[in-house]
């Protein structure tokens, strides 16, 4: 298939995305990033961690998102007395039959938002890893295999750390994305007080079925990278591991460690996630930068150096786009 033919085959079958975005926009206001890196995890079949103080519609937009995709929604509080089982499920004894039966936990679902996740212990986030990574779960000596779509979407408070336990590293690394999320302008929050107020926010209907994603999903496998495109993503992820190689020097010294393995998996998914929204068929260089900061903000570590002169990942990220040369 050649590129003009694959093109249009993209732009037709990607159609669906406009019907889910506008019904999305029925009820969110603005957040257009966060509502695009949603569809973007989903299409790249990967999970999603939001970065925001309360009251950004975190939890409402992944709610208005299985909404209008026939999806079942779990909502799960992380907290301090959070138990693996209270996640995942358990072995419950009948005492009638003399066997043990499995209730499965809230983990048994298409979107499943882990609010504040770095509020639980250790052993409730690492009963998270087996269903973010291999798609299923195992109770006692059986194991369940996850549905289709399956979409963990984490938040974290960044401005309260008192009595948090902060992700280790091997599950950060899990995360395709790390969305932050800033306040709305001016006009778009007056619009949401307004439409909250009045309550004049619409209903959500059901306009996309999971089997759409999944069909996107392999759609998204047709999409032409172009070698040059996978080289400037290489460079992009090799320059955060030895920035001396690409002339950055003075980012030397602020880089404990850089993105993995997976930051370049994720960097050539989100690119062609992207131009899958866009309606092309094809990856250019502003796919690549445009999921960039979110592909590797939570992969590149930071010296204690740089930490004390408030250097933070989002700079060393500009660094590198703005050395890197785009083909």
């Amino acid at each position: 298939m050649d590129i003009a033919e694959l093109n249009e085959k993209i732009k037709n079958e990607s159609a669906f995305i406009d019907l889910l975005l506008g019904e999305i926009r029925k009820v969110i206001v603005g957040q257009k990033e966060m509502i695009e890196r949603l569809i973007v995890g989903l299409l790249g079949n990967g999970h999603i961690l939001l970065e925001g103080v309360p009251g950004l519609a975190k939890t409402l937009a992944i709610t208005t998102l299985s909404s209008a995709m026939k999806a079942k929604f779990q909502r799960i509080q992380f907290t301090p007395d959070l138990l693996p089982a209270d996640l995942i499920g358990t072995q419950i004894y009948n005492q009638k039959d003399g066997n043990f039966l499995i209730k499965k936990g809230p983990i048994f679902a298409n979107f499943i938002l882990a609010d504040e996740i770095n509020r639980a212990p250790a052993k409730v986030q690492s009963a998270l890893l087996e269903a973010m990574q291999e798609r299923q779960i195992t109770i006692g000596k059986e194991t369940f295999k996850l549905e289709e779509p399956f979409l963990v979407l984490a938040t974290q408070n960044p401005i309260e750390q008192e009595g948090t336990y902060p992700l280790p590293e091997a599950q950060v690394d899990r995360f395709m994305l790390k969305v932050k999320i800033t306040y709305p302008a001016r006009d778009e929050e007056l619009a949401i007080m307004r439409q909250n107020i009045n309550n004049t926010a619409k209903q959500v209907q059901p306009v996309i079925s999971p089997n759409d994603i999944l069909r996107g999903r392999e759609l998204i496998k047709q999409i032409y990278i172009d070698g040059k495109i996978e080289k400037y993503i290489l460079d992009i992820v090799f320059a955060s591991r030895n920035p001396a190689e690409f002339g950055l020097n003075n980012l030397v010294d602020m880089i404990n460690y850089g993105g993995s393995p997976r930051a370049t998996i994720n960097l050539a998914l989100g690119a062609k996630a992207m131009a899958f929204i866009k309606r092309r068929g094809y990856v250019i260089p502003e796919d690549v930068r445009a999921i960039c900061h979110d592909v590797l903000r939570h992969r590149i570590a930071v010296t204690y150096e740089a930490e004390a002169e408030n250097i933070t990942p989002e700079y060393i990220i500009n660094e590198i786009l703005n050395k890197v040369e785009v083909p």
